[in-house]
């Protein structure tokens, strides 16, 4: 009876056996035919037009050009479409990203259609694409395009001259270098195309072209330097900064000064080009201006700014991200940020007259941009006041630098170098591979902490998977590994580092597929492409449980607030299997749901990615519109209740990261023979009810959190284990209870032997 019981057990389990073996072919199969197909019709047609011809098709001619009616055909290279109004040319158009770099924090252009009067004025400007996170996660759309038609009716010879003439940069804290990429790129691109169309006033000045005089010895004396220009002075106080935002209409920021004195100083601000032979060596002394040198590469500049005030230049930006969002420099079509890899702290001006200054900086320019201190330039400085709890209201302020003609020779150049220097040596076109290669590199070295710390975090998990029997014999051991490292994941990874992924850089990576590749892209994000590499490297080992349940920060948080709901005796709510199973098809129809609206509106994608509460809980923490809070106030109370609800169901993100993972190489969880027939621990106390009841795991569903395999191990909770614990306790005692009586007879001789008369 007990062989024939066996039997019919053994028949099954080979069936279920043959299955699982089966299974993945099957669906690997399907997965095949599936990407055939999406290739077939999803591949676009290579189009021979250009993106100004699609995005004329989205915007009316009287939308760009009040009266105007339609537009001409799409001319020259770079394209520019005329506006027509009847017969007549009223105006251009034309998109900023296709005349000058455009690039944003996303590492993508942010495109702008632009109207341009043929008398020199912005007549029209929507933006039409963009890929920047925090608008995409944060920030109203409404607020930048508010923005962007400032500048509708405004002459872009006076404001590529002056920046006060600008709309104030009143947009919400995070924005800043965004926003300022919109601004640069549209009055330069609509400069570009006045001169390209010859508008009056607008040709570019043929002068003689100068280059530095090597024989010029700057002054010794602070005060002179400043008179005559070496040295350039951007000084202001509370007040007349106060006066500023009146002007511009910005009460928040009028009503927030440093101080109560309007006499205060605001900031007593200098700048000088240090690449300047005379000048370097006279305010970094001859030591410093050769150490400099060495370091320069050929076209390579530097700039000195010191300060003193209540107002730092500085920030802390760059102290979160790298970057100086303070302050920029402006040479020609360039704009010019700067990182903390290319800043340098000094100790002091050496140079006689000169006060003691509580900022002295060295910033050298990146390597992927001409900086020609022979040619004028701008330093741009963002003035910041907070109001509210959040909110901060931005100006700002320009310091023109012109290099004084003695530090100047005329420089005998054919025609054609004069008429090419004249026209902007410094322009940055749109970023070649070789730039966008420079550029990312930058990028990667001002991250260089974070990436050793994220890259030490994945070894640890690396380490703990491959040795995870170590772990999970140690059931307190175990315990406390994982929950330090949840912990880690959402402070460090999360809320500071800010790393977390989300179905929008999945659907971003599958569009480049179909369009314009480029790494370049991708790797603008160190950390994001740091976890995504990491992430498909380990579904190949552990499907997606590696990100899912250890490197996911808003997992970790549904994780952390379910153990604290645990703690407190928070009753869970227990979801049939039969439920559950088909609960979690929701995640795979809203993955395939954003897929296909990607395939035709990658933005309208975007938009809908919202589903995913990590942009406000993690990105953003919090500091968001309401709906947006609830939303992800609810997800996470969801989690009191249920074990990471949301990750679950309605994770477009998990489903994205689940679809390949039976094509893993192995299978590292153990299971008994008796796991499903007949016992239910483990499926019983999976935290996502990954493992079926016949005690096969899911690994679609699977977040390799080892819990079961922590049962696997311990000897008072699984029952094949606790038998086997019975059996050695019961053979461990009949042992014991039989060894007294077995030495007993000796130790009485030894003991009659020694008492013998």
């Amino acid at each position: 009876m007990l062989q024939a019981r066996g039997n019919v057990k053994f028949g099954r389990r080979d069936r279920e056996a043959m299955d699982q073996a089966v299974r993945p072919l099957k669906k690997l199969a399907r997965d095949v035919a599936a990407l055939l197909l999406w290739l077939l019709l999803a591949t676009p047609s290579w189009a021979l037009d250009s993106q100004l011809s699609k995005y004329l098709g989205q915007a009316p001619a009287s939308e760009l050009t009040p009266g105007a009616d339609h537009y001409g055909p799409v001319e020259s290279t770079p394209p520019v479409a005329k506006i027509y109004a009847g017969d007549k040319v009223v105006g251009y158009a034309f998109v900023n990203a296709d005349w000058v770099d455009s690039t944003g924090y996303s590492g993508q252009p942010i495109q702008i259609l632009e109207g341009l009067s043929t008398t020199g004025k912005i007549t029209g400007a929507r933006l039409m694409a963009h890929h920047e996170p925090i608008v995409l996660i944060g920030i109203p759309v409404e607020k930048i395009n508010t923005f962007i038609h400032g500048y509708v009716g405004r002459d872009v010879l006076s404001l590529s001259k002056s920046e006060s003439d600008r709309p104030p940069v009143d947009i919400v804290s995070g924005a800043t270098v965004t926003v300022t990429v919109i601004a640069e790129s549209m009055v330069r691109a609509a400069v570009k195309v006045a001169e390209k169309e010859g508008m009056a006033g607008s040709a570019v000045a043929k002068a003689v072209v100068r280059e530095l005089d090597p024989s010029h010895v700057a002054p010794n004396d602070w005060n002179v330097l400043v008179k005559e220009g070496s040295v350039g002075r951007l000084n202001m106080t509370v007040g007349e900064v106060t006066a500023a935002y009146k002007r511009a209409g910005n009460e928040n920021g009028a009503q927030n000064p440093e101080s109560d004195n309007p006499s205060d100083s605001f900031i007593d601000l200098y700048v000088a080009p240090v690449s300047v032979p005379a000048i370097g060596k006279r305010l970094l002394g001859e030591a410093g201006y050769a150490a400099l040198v060495k370091s320069l590469t050929p076209g390579q500049g530097a700039i000195l700014v010191a300060a003193n005030g209540a107002y730092s230049f500085k920030g802390s930006g760059y102290v979160r991200g790298g970057l100086f969002d303070r302050f920029a420099v402006s040479q020609g079509d360039s704009s010019i940020r700067f990182r903390d890899l290319e800043h340098s702290k000094l100790g002091g001006v050496d140079v006689a007259g000169a006060p003691d200054f509580h900022d002295v900086d060295l910033f050298r320019t990146p390597k992927n941009v001409v900086f020609d201190p022979a040619q004028p330039w701008r330093f741009q400085l963002l003035a910041q006041r907070a109001y509210g709890a959040r909110d901060k209201a931005f100006l700002t302020f320009d310091l023109n630098y012109q290099l004084p003609e003695s530090y100047l020779k005329p420089l005998p150049t054919p025609a054609t170098v004069i008429n090419a220097r004249a026209q902007g040596a410094s322009t940055i076109e749109p970023s070649p591979p070789s730039e966008e290669l420079a550029i990312w590199r930058t990028m990667w070295r001002g991250k260089t902490w974070d990436i050793g710390v994220l890259l030490a975090a994945i070894g640890v998990l690396t380490l703990i998977f491959f040795f995870q029997d170590f772990f999970v014999r140690r059931p307190v051991l175990y315990d406390r590994v994982r929950l330090a490292f949840l912990v880690f994941t959402l402070v460090w990874i999360g809320w500071i580092a800010q790393a977390q992924l989300s179905v929008v850089n999945v659907l971003a990576f599958l569009n480049a597929l179909r369009t314009d590749f480029r790494w370049g892209y991708f790797l603008m994000a160190p950390l994001i492409f740091v976890l995504w590499f990491a992430a498909a490297a380990s579904m190949l080992f552990w499907n997606r449980g590696a990100y899912c349940g250890w490197l996911c920060p808003f997992g970790a948080l549904q994780e952390l607030v379910n153990r604290l709901a645990r703690r407190l005796n928070v009753p869970q709510l227990k979801i049939s299997f039969g439920a559950h199973q088909r609960l979690t098809a929701l995640k795979y129809i809203i993955f395939l749901v954003l897929f296909g609206v990607s395939l035709s509106d990658l933005g309208l994608a975007e938009r809908l990615s919202e589903i995913e509460p990590f942009k406000t809980a993690i990105i953003l923490r919090f500091a968001r519109q309401w709906p947006f809070v609830l939303y992800a106030g609810a997800m996470i109370a969801a989690s009191l209740f249920v074990e990471r609800a949301f990750c679950r169901y309605l994770c477009p993100m998990g489903a994205a990261l689940a679809m390949p993972a039976r094509l893993r190489l192995f299978d590292w969880l153990r299971r008994y023979r008796e796991c499903g027939n007949p016992c239910q621990r483990c499926g019983n106390e999976c935290p996502v009810q990954a493992i079926h009841p016949e005690g096969h795991i899911n690994p679609n569903e699977c977040i390799q959190c080892l819990h079961c395999q922590m049962l696997y191990h311990h000897d008072q909770k699984c029952p094949v284990m606790i038998q086997r614990r019975l059996k050695r306790e019961k053979l461990a005692a009949s042992a014991a209870a039989h060894a007294p009586s077995a030495a007993l007879p000796p130790r009485r001789k030894i003991s009659e032997t020694q008492s013998a008369p």
